[in-house]
């Protein structure tokens, strides 16, 4: 269960449950006139049962293939005549449909995009012409040696987890699916329940809600796809190390990684956030300021905070010579035990508050980021703790993040991959 939260700002969108189970977010912003739909669906890669792996990503590609009565190409033809935009991506956790148009066309638009989701034909002509561009994608990342360096990564961290597969599957794979299959995984996973729709922008509340009640009604007769089987939590113990030589690299990459919580600890997940930017971000922070700015060991360094609703990653990478791998990598860790033994300076504290308050500032200004926040936090837990992101941040204390710390990031239980130029 999530943590009680401290603060409770007001949330400042509705969130309504329609008849079927599906959820609709709606908030109504007077002074745009655009409007973004924004679709949000339980059905990323963590879903997919072996032997399916990849195809949640496949069928994001095939959901534009058109239906019975909407002809493929038909629903983009329509967006760029109007000036819209559509988008759609597949994460681990996700996959997400998005609409950006003039509120004068999306009475027009939003129930084209809903016959697509909700009845898709899957022909076998599309089926087989969209796997070789799918193909094409994977090939592509092969020769992205960061793309590489990062998927063995965790390959190297959550082993057997959903999470350590590539969402795009691999060739092998693509090559055993078919549309039964893809049709099968669509109809049981592509169901009101597992829908939210987001409505931002300018439009009103009646309005959204006759339009999502239209549009998003029909959905096609269930079906249970083959079982997954049941997910182990990932664990580190130990160091998990790898190396890589890969050609038309020009620097070597040190990335190490540390499993932490997903979701059900929002609260810890905050306080990593804020570790994240405390490292290594900005040219003050710690490692930037020691590793690239005074000893020059690194030409950059970073560190990321991904939150996931099963199991979130803490990443430290650095793009560095060759030599200098094992320096830097012992360096980091004394700063992680500088961390643990001394504490964090409130003045250092104040200035990672300040810098994540106004990034969420920020990213919270324009409809197309009001609709991905709230689509995205009620996928992987719920729309309202979205907006406490901010107070969650300002009540972190040096102390409390001084011990998340020594709980999360050990010293004696990550993953590291080393590239090094071929």
């Amino acid at each position: 269960m999530l943590q009680p939260q401290l603060t409770n700002p007001v949330f400042p969108a509705s969130v309504f449950r329609l008849d079927n189970g599906l959820t609709l977010i709606h908030q109504e912003i007077p002074t745009t006139p655009v409007v973004v739909a924004d679709v949000w669906v339980r059905a990323g890669s963590i879903h997919e049962p072996e032997p399916l792996f990849g195809m949640a990503h496949f069928l994001e590609h095939m959901i534009f293939k058109g239906t019975a009565t909407l002809e493929p190409g038909m629903f983009d033809h329509n967006i760029e005549n109007t000036g819209g935009v559509s988008n759609a991506a597949t994460s681990y956790d996700y996959a997400n449909y998005s609409l950006t148009t003039a509120t004068t066309y999306i009475e027009d638009t939003l129930p084209h995009l809903g016959e697509l989701l909700l009845n898709a034909a899957i022909p076998e002509d599309e089926f087989v012409r969209e796997r070789d561009v799918v193909l094409e994608e994977i090939r592509a990342s092969y020769d992205d040696p960061d793309s590489v360096g990062f998927q063995s990564l965790l390959q190297n961290i959550y082993q057997d987890h959903p999470y350590g597969r590539s969402i795009l599957g691999n060739e092998q794979e693509l090559m055993q699916h078919s549309p039964e299959a893809m049709r099968s995984f669509h109809r049981t996973h592509y169901q009101p329940e597992n829908m939210t729709v987001v409505m931002a922008g300018g439009i009103n509340q009646q309005l959204a809600w006759d339009l999502v009640n239209k549009s998003f009604c029909n959905f096609g007769e269930r079906e249970d796809c083959p079982p997954m089987k049941p997910l182990a939590k990932p664990v580190i113990s130990g160091v998990r190390r790898q190396e890589l030589s890969l050609p038309n690299l020009e620097q070597a990459r040190l990335l190490m990684a540390w499993l932490v919580p997903g979701v059900e600890q929002l609260r810890a997940a905050y306080g990593l956030d804020l570790l994240s930017v405390l490292l290594a971000e900005g040219r003050t922070s710690r490692l930037v300021r020691d590793l690239r700015e005074e000893q020059q060991l690194v030409q950059g360094i970073c560190s990321n905070f991904s939150l996931q609703r099963e199991a979130s990653l803490f990443t430290i990478t650095a793009w560095l010579e060759p030599e200098y791998l094992e320096i830097v990598e012992n360096l980091i860790l004394s700063h992680l035990d500088d961390i643990f033994s001394q504490g964090i300076n409130e003045n250092q504290l104040a200035r990672t508050r300040r810098l994540l308050c106004n990034d969420y500032a920020f990213s919270t200004e324009t409809p197309n980021q009001l609709s991905g926040m709230y689509g995205y936090y009620n996928t992987i837990a719920q729309a309202e703790l979205s907006v406490t992101y901010p107070q969650q941040i300002q009540s972190f204390t040096p102390h409390e993040l001084q011990q998340l710390a020594k709980q999360y990031i050990s010293p004696q239980n990550y993953a590291v991959t080393i590239i090094k130029p071929c």
